[in-house]
């Protein structure tokens, strides 16, 4: 979840279980999807990865393969296994990795006969999500009415404004840059979140206090200029992240 997706979904080979659990909920704390999910996210298929980073939805077992996020998925009894054929490969590579992946991917059977938990709402979130603003997506889940749109808005009221709108611009923005660039970017806009009102405020009422009620400031969208949110993406001089 979060930083840690970071950590591992930029790898060339990235294996899911019955047990995984994926999410990217920094709009709740007044973040934004950081360690690169300003590049990965944009590349889901549609516009998947901009509902997952505005939403925080979750996506458990198979469903992070399905999405695209992992690239096998492997019952979790077997991993042991797996993970004992891998070290005994002679001159390992990405070829001979991949196939005992494939191998151990054909035959797994947890989650099998399930259906992508989102994919009769695939459509949906392609046409409610393809927009320029926050703003426009809320008009266009609240003209869908569907239960799932109007679940989904009523997440998206609860987040962080200033973190929506930092969040929409930083996929569309890195969903044409490099990984480098997108990281150059996310370094930016996490020393502008720490030093800003909503991150401490959704950390304190998200993790510490636990009270679930945490006071955005800016409260509203309309609240959130453009100027402010520009501010973010700041260049931070000689002080910018150097890779």
């Amino acid at each position: 979840m979060g930083g840690g997706v970071g950590l591992s979904v930029h790898g060339l080979f990235r294996v899911a279980t019955e047990k995984s659990l994926f999410a990217m909920p920094e709009t709740a704390i007044g973040l934004f999807p950081d360690v690169g999910g300003g590049y990965f996210l944009p590349r889901l298929q549609g516009r998947l990865g901009y509902f997952l980073a505005l939403t925080g939805f979750r996506l458990k077992g198979r469903d992070v393969y399905r999405a695209g996020i992992a690239t096998h998925f492997v019952d979790s009894e077997k991993l042991n296994l797996l993970e004992e054929d891998l070290l005994s490969l002679k001159s390992p590579s990405k070829e001979k990795i991949a196939d005992v992946l494939e191998t151990y991917h054909a035959k797994s059977k947890a989650d099998e006969g399930k259906a992508f938990a989102l994919e009769e709402h695939l459509g949906r979130i392609n046409s409610c999500f393809s927009a320029n603003t926050v703003e426009q997506i809320i008009e266009n889940l609240q003209r869908d009415g569907s239960p799932f749109a109007l679940e989904q808005l009523k997440v998206i009221q609860k987040m962080s404004p200033t973190s929506l709108k930092i969040t929409l611009r930083q996929l569309t923005e890195g969903s044409s840059q490099s990984l480098k660039d997108v990281l150059t970017m996310e370094y930016r806009l996490s020393q502008a979140c720490v030093g800003g009102h909503d991150f401490p405020e959704g950390v304190r009422a998200v993790l510490i206090d636990k009270d679930q009620s945490p006071k955005w400031k800016p409260a509203s969208l309309a609240e959130v200029t453009d100027e402010a949110v520009s501010s973010y993406f700041r260049s931070l001089g000689s002080n910018d992240l150097k890779l």
